[in-house]
């Protein structure tokens, strides 16, 4: 697409005497004849605004061919020993003809923001330092993620502590069960004809399946199932080519002066349509299954008795009277009561057998492990 060119000028104003607007072609200010300086307002130029749908400046564009020989000069410099403004392809300074130094400052010309970039060289490798801020953020990282870190390892680290058994107790409980004749209900599927086997001194048993009767369809579960195909559409919205528009960049040249490019490029435009597949439509339907009666046993509790003591008691069985299908299931808790640390802080332990439990006595000196988060890890006779 083809590009259209043009010269945008820009205005300063003039610091000594305020005079406003004048234009980048003069170098001095024609009311006052002071030359522009690089310091303060006198080295910004103002450009007007520019079309936001664009980017198309709304000033116009240069058309007297001495400004545009300016624009073509370069960027300004100015003058070493004066200050004064100079065009970028004059040797000697305007205002006192000193010759152009190295040391004389200038504007800079901007690259075209349309054209990509020149490849960076890559620099020649070199040991690099954190320096001073570096090390302080360093420091500071290091600082916070370091306190988390050491807060940690503070909380889990372990100590030795001593402390007292202060009581002990117990709590047994005994059930009377017997192996009782009872009717279930199953899915026929499920169910195998099996004689059942009575307990002798309440073990052995085996209940059985017997008698498997009244059989009935009932609904066992649901499934899923295909029931034809439905058409889903759903309206969405995509990009598409509606024609052209006019897109514009400038760049700076430094001299007080803009090189406007502007170009005819594809303009887009957002479009409905309506996206439509094919899906698969379920349907729930009801799983049948027979389900039927039968005879079977189960362990039924006819009574139960609780025991319990403390400190030097010593566990003991509540008496049980049962018969040949019977049996006696028990139960046991042993709970052990520690104070530590001067007895400000408490903790517990189970032993898990009555042996292990009457190991200990109350009044027993014990050795604690235990956080800085105060969690008990172990407890030792001492």
């Amino acid at each position: 697409m083809a590009k259209r060119i043009r010269i945008i000028e820009g205005t300063w104003n003039c610091t000594s005497c305020d005079t406003k607007d004048i234009p980048a072609r003069h170098k001095k200010c024609p009311t006052c004849n002071n030359p522009r300086e690089l310091t303060g307002k006198e080295s910004e130029f103002e450009f007007g605004g520019t079309d936001a749908a664009t980017g198309k400046a709304l000033r116009d564009g240069v058309t007297d061919e001495k400004a545009l020989d300016m624009a073509s000069a370069g960027a300004d410099w100015f003058c070493a020993y004066c200050g004064a403004s100079n065009r970028g392809d004059q040797p000697i300074c305007k205002n006192c003809k000193a010759e152009r130094t190295d040391d004389s400052k200038a504007l800079q010309e901007e690259a075209d923001p349309g054209m990509p970039a020149p490849r960076p060289q890559a620099p020649p490798t070199k040991k690099r330092t954190l320096g001073k801020v570096g090390m302080a953020l360093v420091g500071s990282l290091f600082f916070c993620c370091g306190s988390t870190i050491v807060y940690g390892f503070w909380l889990s680290a372990e100590h030795e502590t001593t402390g007292q058994i202060t009581s002990t107790e117990w709590k047994r409980t005994a059930y009377h069960e017997r192996f009782t004749p009872v009717t279930l209900e199953g899915w026929q599927d499920e169910l195998r004809t099996q004689a059942p086997r009575m307990p002798s001194d309440g073990k052995g048993e085996l209940a059985g399946v017997q008698n498997i009767r009244g059989c009935v369809s009932r609904q066992r579960s649901t499934r899923k199932v295909a029931d034809g195909t439905e058409r889903v559409c759903s309206t969405k919205t995509r990009k598409v080519a509606c024609g052209t528009e006019e897109k514009c960049r400038t760049r700076n040249k430094g001299n007080g002066f803009k090189e406007e490019i502007c170009e005819d490029v594809t303009k887009y435009c957002s479009e409905s349509y309506e996206d439509c597949r094919n899906e698969t439509r379920y349907r729930t339907e009801p799983v049948y299954a027979q389900q039927c009666s039968y005879d079977t046993y189960q362990w039924k509790e006819l009574a139960r008795r609780d025991t319990s003591g403390h400190d030097d008691e010593p566990p003991r069985w509540a008496e049980l009277s049962v018969g040949a299908t019977d049996r006696v299931r028990r139960e046991e808790k042993y709970t052990l009561h520690i104070a530590y640390d001067d007895g400000e802080k408490k903790a517990t332990l189970e032993p898990k057998t009555e042996q292990e439990y009457l190991a200990w006595k109350k009044g027993q000196q014990v050795s604690l492990t235990v956080n800085n988060n105060g969690d008990v890890k172990q407890i030792l006779p001492r």
